[in-house]
């Protein structure tokens, strides 16, 4: 760790940078403000002793104000002989980390380093944690459209805008409002999601704002709504078209007054939370047919952001599964499977109408359903890709996983002993059994052979 001794009297330097050396600190010293500004910028210590009272073009105050701005990754220790209580709040407003009275005390000295390097450790480990955290929900796919929501994150994240998100059922509405959150300075706050549509019409209200103690028969303590948790960082409302019109009265006054009464209260409770919200349905037809607020709406959709359906970018398909696939071998313990062209090209022309999350449940049934290690465009058709009446009805009847497997089987073997003309032994070979193990399947499953 690096340090930095800003101070106009030399045997302050002296001693102070020969002990912190002693304890194995890198020190250089700077005797006034405009050489000590200089130090940072050549020497970017991790910490810096600034004394307040020093001759010259700058005094300590005056060095901690441009160099908070120049060296935010710098922590300011400020010392003084004739410090105010004045001065240490005014330096500790500016930033600094602490205010320490001359005659110096090196156990004093020594418990403040040891303090801003727990610090630094704890902050250097939640930042790796958020980064890992950022890749995880990282958006996937570089189709035109999704590199527009992509930019629009980066550029409303920084903001405290609020957002109305809409775009069809499955289409990542949650994950994009995730990354708003985790690329935002709310990053270490809490995100809170409610899914409207799931809770009952009277108990939404409850749900948000939260509900008084005794408000309710047999609530003996207060109980803390969706805003409380979200104190600071996101609250995230999804299929927000089915909230009803008194809890989108009461939603439109917090997002004008910053304040709100739980539900059989009376205290108004102040509370600053960023809100995103999300529709399905297009709220704007929602609005005219009077099942939506006009205000309501206007007030949230300060940006609008709309996330494309998955058949608006078939080219992404082929990244999508890579990554699905990646994601489910990991959690299952299952070898990753091999997609040939002709798989991905059927995956392509295939509409989903349940869109990215109709594509990761797929994914999913395919490695359940299929034993080998590279998937076909047969393997599709069995899994229910393309959506015919029969093939539905047989995925319904699948059962266990044992019998889904079996199911599997029988249809694979029939599929390959008639390409192979009804052939035992060149069926085998093809699809490396032993010819007597694959002619107990046939007996076993009551394949008839041509």
């Amino acid at each position: 760790m690096k340090i930095l001794i800003i101070d106009d009297e030399a045997p302050i330097r002296d001693v102070l940078s020969a002990s912190l050396r002693d304890e194995g600190y890198a020190v250089q010293t700077a005797e006034d403000g405009e050489r000590g500004l200089a130090a940072l910028r050549e020497f970017q210590p991790e910490i810096a002793f600034l004394d307040i009272w020093m001759p010259g073009s700058y005094d300590g105050i005056e060095v901690l104000t441009k160099a908070r701005e120049q060296f935010p990754a710098t922590e300011f220790v400020m010392i003084s002989g004739h410090g105010t209580i004045e001065t240490a709040v005014k330096a500790t407003k500016l930033g600094a980390w602490d205010f320490i009275e001359k005659p110096l005390s090196m156990d004093k000295i020594i418990i403040v380093i040891q303090n801003i390097r727990q610090y630094m450790q704890e902050k250097e480990e939640k930042s790796a944690l958020l980064n890992k955290l950022r890749r995880s929900i990282a958006l996937i796919g570089e189709a035109p459209s999704i590199v527009q929501v992509k930019q629009l994150i980066a550029r409303v994240a920084p903001t405290p805008s609020w957002i109305l998100m809409t775009g069809e059922a499955g289409t990542g509405k949650e994950l994009a409002a995730q990354n708003i959150h985790y690329m935002s300075p709310r990053a270490s706050r809490p995100f809170v999601d409610l899914n409207c549509a799931a809770i009952p019409e009277d108990l939404l209200e409850g749900e948000i704002f939260g509900i008084e103690k005794g408000a309710l028969p047999g609530l003996e303590k207060t109980k803390k709504g969706k805003l409380d948790l979200a104190q600071g960082g996101t609250l995230y409302l999804s299929d927000i078209s089915e909230m009803n019109p008194t809890v989108q009265g009461k939603l439109l006054r917090y997002l004008q007054e910053k304040k709100y009464q739980r539900v059989g209260g009376t205290e108004w409770i102040a509370n600053e939370v960023r809100v995103i919200a999300a529709s399905s349905k297009d709220l704007e037809k929602e609005v005219q047919a009077g099942h939506f607020r006009q205000d309501l709406h206007d007030r949230l959709n300060v940006v609008p952001f709309r996330v494309p359906a998955l058949r608006e970018r078939p080219e992404d398909i082929p990244v999508l599964v890579s990554h699905f696939s990646d994601q489910f071998s990991r959690e299952s313990g299952m070898p990753k499977k091999v997609f040939s062209e002709i798989a991905l090209s059927g995956m392509r022309e295939y509409a989903w109408p349940g869109n990215v999350r109709e594509l990761k449940n797929f994914i999913e049934r395919v490695y359940i359903l299929t034993p080998g290690e590279y998937v076909d465009l047969h393997d599709l058709h069995f899994a229910g890709l393309d959506g015919g009446a029969e093939t539905a009805a047989m995925n319904e009847d699948l059962g266990t996983f044992r019998e889904a497997r079996a199911q599997f089987e029988k249809e694979y073997l029939v599929k390959k002993i008639q390409e192979n003309n009804g052939n035992i032994s060149k069926t085998a070979e093809t699809i490396g059994l032993e010819r007597s193990y694959l002619h107990r399947k046939i007996k076993a499953y009551g394949i008839e052979v041509p």
